[in-house]
């Protein structure tokens, strides 16, 4: 690693506050809430969609005493440091790490295109494991960050890094190629991912070639080159492979197989065959594309034949479920190294619901001359967090006098099976993580909790995204209210309110007390509104700081009284105004009388007042919305200067966010926005639903012409032909409207409509002349079945759709 004079160095810094500049440096760290080791980290303060001069402080209070952060920045108050000031913290960044990069001369392949660039890098990763000692790309860490840090885990130990490269406008690839300097270049699919940054595809191909301007060979399709480009932005050496036409590597046929697909190809002028065990076009494409990639290494097609047989699905996703003895399980159970741990242990830091946190981990892959620094670093990391380790393995176990006392150690999977229940895992979050010869699945399958098979997905960094859209439009000073009732739109309770406090929102509201309860139980610590408070919930909401929403007189002189009684003063409350709603709240015409009841109370004090739009997405309304935010601010103006103090304002909801920013004041209210249902306000926002609604075949029956499907008799085919039943019906929350043809949903790639009445626990898809088998899975509602279409169709709104999914229908959590 280097010291902070060698990075000062590397990194052009302006200026130096130094208090010792033969410190080394071994981690570099962006994020305040990601802080493991702060002694060995440099914090870059990156200007983006935040400011991380914002963070600075709080690295320094978590124990950091090395920063990277603009010229400008006043560093005063960062005693005993080393401040390095610096024209732009990334580009400082990059400096360092394409300083760091070029210091090794081994290969390093460079991967960039549309789709397919972390397939194509993990199963290169799979299929080269036993034949180099390599450095990759973490999960998806393919931007002008990602990038960066993915490079600085190169080091002495490798002899190959792999490294992905991805860009959403022009001018972002120069800053890439300028980092990584791949030796060999590989080109993915040029699908239309990311056409909004661009003027057309072929700008965007043009760019994406700009990382190969330096690299000895290229591995790419012809069909995805454009003629003119290729004169001036291809390396010399050029590897092509294509499904037909000329190629080095040309594909002849595809031959389906059982589990799986027969390529045969020319290479060379001889005829070669691979088996794949894949049958998807995606997958098949990636696969010959890694197949030319290895014949550029040099490996024999007798080789590769033999490597990819044992090629293995790619999970970029951590999956958190439910577990057994009140546990929360984040299966991470298909692959092992240090840098993806890093990133899963950032998510189980995330999980407050359980104070108990524990990871069970296999041997790392790695050489044996590596091993000891590999296991002290991973030593350093457990004991720090105070994170218990479940090891597997006899070279992890060699190495666990490093590791804490209440550390357990196993030589092998089975060995932990059989003790496994002897462990007392209870009340705790279990990262399991492995590498695939430990077959970690069967570990995950012993500690979930085998629910009903029918599952909402939940993609954790979907509404990550949303949420970081919503964010870019509010004016600088705005505060972020999230509503998480009706357990979060029916996505989960602790599992996105722990997202949500990780990002740092200022509030999360629910309806009811038990909501709030349930949370702050779950270690929750961000303000919690109680939008419906009720009198006999007043104790339990003073018990458990939660905040409530006083909407009438009634409810104001019980809550005080019960603050009196308890010796309380100063609390919290939200006061809610009646602009045109007309369901909850004071009229303006009670503002006198509520002001001699506020202004001179010392148990209560008005941490906001708020009021609800009636139809701030309709535009045949906004005259009203319109007139409905004006008289919000002649009620809180009049209120703040009969109080005395200010306080926080809010009327805007999820689509007055966009439709009226004159609305957002200090706060908005986001709801059904976050999780990516959108109106017409929010398109620009690039909205992703985050829940995907699935199912399972459990029978395949033939039906013949004239014959009656379901209850009532109401359900038929026009003639003869075939039905599944499949494993959802009106108890999990599939509206018994959906039946007899209004409801549709989606079996390997072909859209199937009901048939007869939806059942309490199942219904019926016409699936006649669709290819399937008992056991395929069901897409009931997502990416191809949105839950607007699904709301239209039976004449409702996406809420009750997405609120009415039962609580018996299993929530899995995925986080890349």
């Amino acid at each position: 690693m280097y010291t902070i004079k060698k990075i000062a160095q590397v990194v052009q810094a302006i200026n130096v506050k130094s208090t010792d500049l033969q410190v080394v440096i071994e981690d570099l760290i962006y994020d305040s809430r990601k802080i493991s080791r702060p002694k060995q980290a440099l914090f870059f303060a990156l200007k983006g969609r935040r400011d991380g001069h914002q963070f600075v402080r709080e690295a320094y209070i978590k124990g950091v005493r090395n920063f990277m952060v603009h010229a400008d920045f006043d560093a005063t108050a960062l005693v005993k440091c080393n401040v390095l000031f610096v024209e732009d913290t990334l580009t400082a960044l990059q400096r360092l790490a394409a300083f760091h990069r070029n210091r090794f001369a081994y290969p390093v392949i460079g991967i960039t295109g549309s789709n397919g660039k972390t397939i194509v890098k993990e199963w290169l990763y799979q299929l080269l494991h036993a034949d180099y000692h390599m450095v990759r790309s973490p999960k998806s860490y393919n931007s002008q960050l990602g990038v960066a840090l993915s490079l600085w885990q190169m080091n002495d130990q490798h002899n190959l890094a792999i490294v992905e490269a991805g860009i959403s406008k022009p001018g972002e690839m120069a800053a890439l190629e300028e980092m990584i300097r791949p030796t060999l270049g590989v080109l993915t699919n040029i699908g239309h991912a990311h056409d909004e940054g661009f003027v057309s595809q072929e700008q965007k191909l043009g760019e994406k070639l700009i990382l190969f301007k330096r690299a000895k060979t290229l591995v790419f399709s012809p069909q995805y080159i454009v003629p003119n480009l290729a004169a001036y932005l291809l390396p010399e050496k050029q590897f092509a492979w294509n499904n037909s036409g000329t190629a080095d590597l040309e594909i002849l046929t595809k031959v389906r197989k059982a589990q799986g697909t027969m390529l045969k190809a020319r290479y060379k002028g001889k005829e070669q065959h691979v088996f794949v065990p894949f049958t998807d076009a995606a997958s098949l494409e990636n696969a010959v594309c890694c197949w030319a990639v290895l014949l550029v290494l040099g490996f024999s097609t007798e080789s590769i034949a033999d490597k990819f047989q044992r090629l293995q699905p790619v999970s970029m996703r951590l999956a958190l479920k439910q577990g057994i003895n009140n546990c929360s399980i984040l299966d991470d159970s298909y692959s092992n190294d240090l840098s993806s741990l890093k990133i899963a242990l950032d998510f189980l830091k995330q999980q407050q619901q359980h104070r108990q946190q524990v990871v069970i981990l296999s041997d790392i892959p790695t050489e044996e001359a590596f091993q000891e620094s590999i296991y002290r670093e991973l030593a350093d990391l457990l004991n720090e967090q105070n994170i218990r380790l479940i090891g597997v393995g006899t070279v992890i176990s060699s190495y666990k006098h490093f590791f804490s006392a209440k550390s357990l150690f196993f030589p092998s999977t089975d060995i932990l099976l059989q003790q496994l229940h002897q462990l007392g895992l209870r009340d705790a979050s279990i990262l399991i993580k492995g590498a695939r010869v430990f077959s970690f699945e069967r570990v995950s399958k012993a500690l979930v909790i085998q629910h009903h098979e029918t599952t909402l997905e939940i993609n954790l960094n979907a509404l990550e995204h949303n949420l970081n859209n919503y964010k870019r439009v509010l004016a600088p000073n705005t505060k972020l209210m999230v509503m998480v009732k009706a357990f979060s739109y029916g996505s989960g309770s602790f599992e996105i309110a722990n997202l949500l406090q990780f990002n740092q929102v200022d509030y999360l509201t629910v309806a009811y007390a038990d909501e709030g309860v349930t949370l702050r139980r779950a270690g929750i610590t961000l303000p919690i509104v109680i939008m419906s408070p009720g009198l006999q919930d007043v104790d339990q909401i003073i018990e458990h700081r939660l905040e409530p929403e006083i909407y009438s007189f009634t409810e104001l002189r019980y809550f005080k009284e019960r603050l009196k009684e308890s010796g309380q003063e100063g609390y919290p409350i939200h006061v809610k105004v009646d602009t045109g709603m007309h369901r909850l709240g004071f009229d303006p015409d009670d503002l006198p009388k509520l002001l001699e009841e506020l202004k001179h109370d010392h148990y209560v004090l008005v941490s906001s007042v708020f009021s609800h739009l009636v139809a701030s997405g309709d535009p045949q309304h906004d005259d009203f919305t319109r007139e409905q935010i004006q008289r919000f601010k002649v009620f809180t103006s009049t209120m703040e200067k009969g109080l005395g103090y200010t306080f926080i304002r809010h009327i805007a909801n999820t689509s007055a966010i966009m439709r009226f920013p004159e609305a957002q004041l200090d706060m908005v209210r986001l709801g059904i926005g976050l999780y990516g249902i959108s109106s017409n306000a929010e398109d620009a926002l690039s909205l992703i639903p985050i829940a995907q609604l699935k199912t399972g075949i459990t029978q395949i029956k033939s039906i013949k012409a004239g014959e009656t499907i379901g209850y009532n008799r109401h359900g038929r085919l026009k003639g003869e032909g075939t039905i599944a039943t499949v494993k959802i019906g009106y108890a999990d929350g599939y509206s018994r409207r959906f039946g007899n043809g209004v409801g549709k949903m989606m079996i390997n790639g072909h859209l199937v409509p009901t048939v007869g009445d939806i059942c309490m626990d199942m219904c019926m898809l016409d699936i006649s002349g669709i290819p399937a088998q008992e056991g395929d899975e069901v897409l009931v509602m997502g990416e191809e079945l949105s839950a607007e279409s699904l709301a239209k169709s039976i004449d409702t709104i996406p809420y009750e759709l997405l609120t009415g999914i039962s609580q018996r229908v299993r929530r899995i959590y995925f986080y890349e």
